[in-house]
């Protein structure tokens, strides 16, 4: 980070106002009711919290201290003991809802299953039970590499139950990649499965388990549950391996819930760096699980009758904060699906939205954009009439990605949510209320309640209205990260040490470029990284693919920077067609002019390679670090385990 700001040319000036019909029924209903709540929460933010952890959450014993701020440390809810196992499932078990559905799961096969909050709590309590008799308690990590199954969750929420942090590691990790998480930490059990279905295949987990363990490289894992959900052969360790269905049996459905320090660690969740050593984030109890109840409760305007959908896997922070913790500690329905899109039925999201009345759909760009690509043909087939909002989570969404959602998905009915946060923030943190703030597309909106953000220079200084620079929060928040696993310096030095204090206030630096215009709606423009510097002016990535999608050739789009000798770096894009177009020397031309067009001179691309796909990560997001290596012409180096398609990568360095 040696510039102090980012060239912002991507303007976008339509407002959408919430439905009056959904802001009359929705829990925040208009914009002056946000304003009121978020000077509330500015003006006094420990009173603010303090007052939603004694409304929304249940406590063994109060706390002592709101919060401790011993910069960059935070402690929440000092002195009090809760626990998030027993407000997502106990505390319903006295009300209505113990017989309402809690977790909806569809297979890929097509196999299905519903539990109700009855009986996801017994499920959980004898699971707790079994990782009891197996010797795991308070404070003993517990490694969880599955598939998208209702035990996953289970598992989750049996880990919470008695104190043991759980670290969930993404099924399509590889074994490489598992083994350094658990070595890193110090996890006492794994569980797995057998394997899952991913896009018409087996995901073979157990066989990756098995590289991981080899040779006694982690030696504190004592025990591996294997879940049989495939039925396909496996290895079982004689001693080490035990059948999940074989310790579930016959034990008992009672395991009352530890009360639990606000402050004791809940999980690690390792983020996907390009090289070097995991890097663990910590979440702990209170705080945690009262943002993630917020905001799953006020973003998603989620009401008693709603079924809701977040398309992420639990293997990262989406799928932790609003599949598990965030629905359930509100008494929701939510809903797991275990594999995507493929060959065979390319429209399966529609038919699950279809088949259970999905209210609620959460997802991200990317699936957006292959959406589009997929043609209208597939959700117009299909009854989506049952949505009433949508949102978007992963990465700035370009705003004509953003039209299409809400026009062919949403049928220009549905608000969306358009929701930028990070493993390292717990929960969203700038959002609409979808019946509250106007929408523009592309645009995150405004801070949730308690969020005070800024966009400021390298000097810690607020930038004018419009004027790019980089995206700062100025105040300890509940769901915050309390440090990097076993390397506090490492905390320090990434997420507060990139700009310096302001009259003795820190700043944590999320890594990310965006601007705020005079209406206080934030653009996030991309990761730092991926600022690309053209003969001086600085670009984020985001607002050329955005022309470029514009473009009713391009599905998607992926901008790069390559080493120019005269410019410093030049525009590479990466382009996938909409299933009409050819690829030609022609429409290239096309292109270009295009975003000369609709940005300036400035923002052409030096050279434009069309591709059937991008590298993604298992997640969705596209590997702009490998676009890069291959622009410049170089290796491809760095970790690659979040890789979901292989022969991707090997088509492009091909096409290069």
């Amino acid at each position: 980070m040696s510039e102090s700001t980012i060239e912002s040319i991507l303007h976008e000036n339509r407002l959408f106002q919430p439905p009056s019909a959904f802001s009359q029924q929705a829990r925040i209903k208009s914009l002056e009711e946000y304003e009121q709540l978020y000077e509330r929460a500015k003006a006094d933010p420990q009173k603010f919290w303090a007052d939603l952890a004694t409304q929304e959450l249940h406590w063994f014993e109060k706390w002592h201290t709101v919060l401790d701020w011993q910069p960059p440390f935070a402690k929440w809810f000092d002195g009090g003991k809760t626990n998030i196992s027993y407000n997502c499932l106990d505390r319903h078990l006295t009300t209505w809802r113990r017989n309402k559905a809690a977790l909806i799961w569809e297979g890929e096969p097509g196999d299905s299953r519903t539990l109700t909050y009855a009986q996801l709590h017994r499920e959980v309590c004898q699971f707790a039970n079994v990782l009891k008799q197996l010797g795991v308690g308070k404070g003993d990590v517990v490694g969880i590499y599955m598939p998208m199954i209702p035990e996953a969750a289970i598992a989750m929420l049996a880990c919470a139950r008695i104190g043991a942090p759980h670290t969930v590691v993404f099924g399509g990790f590889s074994a490489e990649a598992l083994r350094d998480r658990l070595i890193d930490g110090k996890a006492k059990l794994v569980v797995t499965a057998d394997g899952g279905w991913r896009k018409d295949a087996i995901v073979p987990l157990k066989d990756q388990v098995d590289k991981a363990l080899a040779e006694g490289v982690v030696p504190t894992v004592e025990n591996v549950l294997v879940v049989q959900r495939t039925a396909q052969s496996i290895h079982m360790e004689p001693g080490r391996d035990h059948w999940w269905h074989d310790l579930q049996k016959g034990v008992s459905g009672n395991c009352p819930a530890e009360p639990m320090d606000s402050e004791d660690m809940l999980f690690i969740l390792y983020t996907s760096g390009s090289t070097g050593k995991p890097k663990g984030v910590v979440h702990t109890t209170a705080g945690y699980n009262l943002y993630t109840h917020m905001t799953t409760k006020w973003i998603f305007d989620i009401q008693d009758n709603d079924v809701y959908w977040c398309t992420a896997d639990v293997g990262w922070i989406t799928g932790h904060s609003y599949i598990v913790y965030g629905p359930l500690s509100n008494g929701a329905t939510t809903l797991m699906y275990e594999g995507a899109p493929r060959p065979s039925n390319p429209g399966c999201f529609w038919d699950v939205i279809e088949k259970h009345g999905v209210n609620i759909f959460y997802t991200a760009p990317t699936a957006i954009r292959a959406f589009i690509k997929m043609g209208e043909h597939l959700p117009n087939a299909r009854d989506l009439s049952s949505l009433r909002l949508l949102g978007t989570v992963g990465e700035p969404i370009n705003p004509e990605a953003w039209m299409w959602y809400y026009r062919v998905i949403g049928g220009e009915r549905c608000p969306i949510v358009d929701t930028w946060w990070q493993t390292e923030t717990g929960g969203i943190m700038i959002t609409p209320l979808p019946g509250a703030i106007p929408t523009k597309p592309g645009s995150a909106t405004r801070p949730f309640p308690g969020i005070l953000a800024e966009v400021v220079d390298l000097d810690g200084n607020p930038v004018s209205a419009d004027e790019g620079g980089y995206l700062a929060v100025k105040h300890p928040w509940p769901g915050m990260m309390r440090t990097v696993y076993g390397d506090p310096d490492r905390f320090r030095r990434t997420y507060w040490e990139h700009i310096p204090p302001r009259d003795g206030q820190y700043l944590y630096f999320a890594g990310d470029g965006a601007r705020c215009d005079a209406d206080g709606y934030f653009w996030v423009m991309g990761r730092v990284d991926d600022v690309i510097n053209v003969a001086g002016h600085r670009l984020g990535t985001m607002e050329v693919e955005s022309a470029l999608v514009s473009h009713p050739a391009v599905a998607e789009a992926a901008v790069v920077g390559k080493p120019d000798e005269v410019k410093g770096n030049d525009i590479v894009a990466f382009v996938t067609l909409e299933g009409s177009f050819k690829p030609s020397e022609e429409l290239k031309n096309e292109l270009k002019k295009h975003v000369v067009q609709e940005i300036g001179a400035i923002a052409r691309p030096g050279e434009i390679r069309f591709s059937d796909a991008l590298p993604k990560t298992r997640s969705g997001k596209i590997m702009r670090r490998l676009l890069r290596s291959l622009a410049a012409g170089e290796e491809v180096a760095g970790d690659t385990s979040t890789l979901e398609d292989r022969s991707v990568l090997d088509k492009l360095r091909e096409g290069a």
